[in-house]
């Protein structure tokens, strides 16, 4: 309701200014603002500010002279209804403070959508990929493959909720050096075990992947493919066996991570099955004639410089293996053959010098540059006991995603791995996302949602029944407070789409539990001597519980009715 009122405060405005300039090519844009200061009101205009130079006056005599022309304007468009008051204050703002009539609209709005508040259709007729984890299966996840599934699950789940056809999508690298080099350090701990010398054929610590997790899939190797002498564990090396064995039993690791964590994905896609030679070499003969490849010293390289990358780039060695560049190529051209009219790739900040490569390929490939997103996720350091864990992932002294679920719960490493800005690096305090206390974010919210669950318990064996229509006695500042909070719930949603970061969300539930909070400690919801009064209170409440409880659902997090 209140980004609707704020669009037609703005067509007003803009209308009612059409007169106000000598020359209207200099009207400067209306800008709509909410005040961090809630004593500056409810919105605010700086456009008396940006017309100074222009009218070459005071800027309060031009704030003066607006307010007047705007008090008016919106008497004509009968919106003044909707405010108390148009104010000037120094050095030259417009303030609007919200009438009582405009806020408890609020209420009505969450009461009518219910779970579709919030919600939008913005992104309606778009169609979204977003690419995430994709992680090579040659380990079980890590902390930061962890942080990319709860941002990328949340960040999809958001976009859908304003109306983009998002498909979300795992992309399995099943081929190259990475996956040959898991089948030999596979056969190295399978070798040792057969020879029962646990020395023999030490791995190389800086080359080769290690830790438990190989040992245990050496075991199921050897039992599952009868492996009795080193001859035919060697035959299985070198057919290449071991290695695919030991990628498709990671990859089920994954998923069942993946699944206990609940994100889902739509698709997994295949670089064996995409990314063939076959089909490099058809995209490698449209970028000649193209006039996009040439060839170097023996090796065959991509004029990405075309598109603004920093130089140019070999696709294909002298030796004739192509680099990694050549199948995602192909994968991004299969990406758009299938209708997309964006991708959303979420990478690792060791990818960012990626980017413009990719990027370059995207536009040799017919795309507009936008219709790539390449998003970075930094990379989270977790705490046990105030000391940070190892992140080797080759040596395998790394800390698993598994782990962290076993330790703190879903809900926790969810919302923890969510509670910075993706640009910034996290620190995970597990002791942190244990406790049962205010200090745990995620465990502050549920308890409001909870509390609000109990209140209502309470208020059915009282015989109190919530009302939601005709509201006159929601007066304390708590509950205009959490009233106007609960209108700026789907101007959240619009933010961490046009930030493409979901932290913006993860603040506002933070605030609006903490707004709770205080209106609980500061009034008595179910009072038998104000009965009216304690029904609208209660109306209040059920409104928190529904934008808390749109809120998680969008995080992927669990609303428990009881704690």
């Amino acid at each position: 309701m209140l980004e609707v009122l704020k669009k037609r405060l703005k067509v007003s405005l803009e209308k009612s200014l059409k007169d106000f300039y000598p020359n209207r090519n200099e009207i400067p844009p209306i800008e709509i603002e909410v005040p961090k200061d809630k004593t500056h009101g409810d919105f605010a205009l700086n456009i008396a500010l940006k017309s100074v130079k222009i009218l070459k006056k005071n800027p309060i005599a031009i704030a003066e002279d607006m307010a007047k022309l705007f008090r008016g304007a919106l008497i004509q468009d009968n919106l003044m209804h909707n405010f108390d008051a148009i104010e000037v204050v120094k050095p030259g703002f417009i303030n609007f403070r919200l009438s009582r009539k405009a806020i408890y609209e609020i209420l009505y709005d969450v009461f009518e959508k219910k779970d579709a508040y919030g919600s939008s259709q913005i992104g309606k007729g778009q169609k979204l990929q977003i690419e995430f984890v994709s992680a090579n299966p040659t380990g079980p996840l890590s902390v930061a493959h962890a942080r990319q599934a709860a941002f990328g699950d949340a960040l999809a789940n958001v976009l859908k909720a304003l109306g983009f056809d998002v498909v979300k999508e795992y992309y399995v690298n099943d081929e190259g050096n990475q996956i040959k080099l898991l089948g030999d350090s596979l056969c190295i701990q399978a070798q040792r075990l057969l020879s029962k010398d646990k020395k023999a054929s030490e791995p190389q610590e800086e080359v080769h992947y290690q830790g438990d997790y190989v040992i245990e899939m050496a075991k199921i190797f050897i039992h599952d493919f009868k492996i009795d002498s080193q001859e035919k564990l060697e035959q299985h090396k070198q057919s290449g066996v071991a290695a695919g064995f030991a990628s498709a039993y990671l990859l089920d690791v994954i998923k069942k991570e993946l699944e206990a964590f609940h994100v889902h994905f739509d698709i997994w896609s295949f670089q064996s099955k995409i990314a063939t030679t076959q089909e490099i070499e058809t995209v490698f003969n449209e970028f000649k004639e193209q006039g996009y490849l040439y060839e170097k010293e023996g090796a065959l390289w991509f004029k990405s410089t075309e598109f603004n990358d920093d130089k140019d780039r070999v696709v294909k060695k002298s030796d004739g293996t192509y680099t990694y560049l050549a199948p995602d190529i192909v994968y991004h051209k299969d990406k758009f053959k299938r209708g997309f009219n964006k991708v959303i790739n979420i990478w690792g900040p060791d990818h960012h010098g990626y980017i413009p490569r990719l990027r370059a390929a995207v536009q040799a490939l017919g795309q507009n540059a936008a219709s790539l997103c390449v998003l970075i996720v930094q990379l989270a350091t977790v705490y046990r006991e105030g000391k940070p864990v190892s992140m080797s992932t080759r040596s395998g002294q790394y800390i698993q995603l598994q782990e962290v679920i076993d330790e703190v719960g879903v809900d926790a490493a969810r919302f923890h791995f969510l509670m910075r800005h993706i640009n910034a690096h996290l620190d995970f305090d597990l002791a942190l996302a244990k406790k049962e206390s205010p200090e745990n974010p995620v465990f502050y919210i549920q308890y409001a949602y909870a509390r609000i669950h109990s209140i209502f318990k309470k208020s059915q064996e009282a015989e109190f029944k919530p009302k939601s229509g005709d509201l006159k006695y929601l007066r304390e500042v708590e509950e205009i407070s959490i009233i106007k909070l609960l209108g700026f719930f789907p101007e959240m949603l619009l933010i961490c789409y046009r930030e493409m970061d979901t932290f913006s969300l993860i603040s506002y539930l933070m605030e609006l539990a903490s707004a709770f909070h205080k209106f609980y400690d500061c009034h008595k919801v179910l009072d038998p001597q104000h009965v009216a009064l304690s029904n609208e209170r209660l109306a209040l409440i059920n409104a928190v519980r529904i934008v808390l409880d749109n809120g998680l659902r969008l995080l992927g997090i669990t609303r428990p009715q009881r704690m």
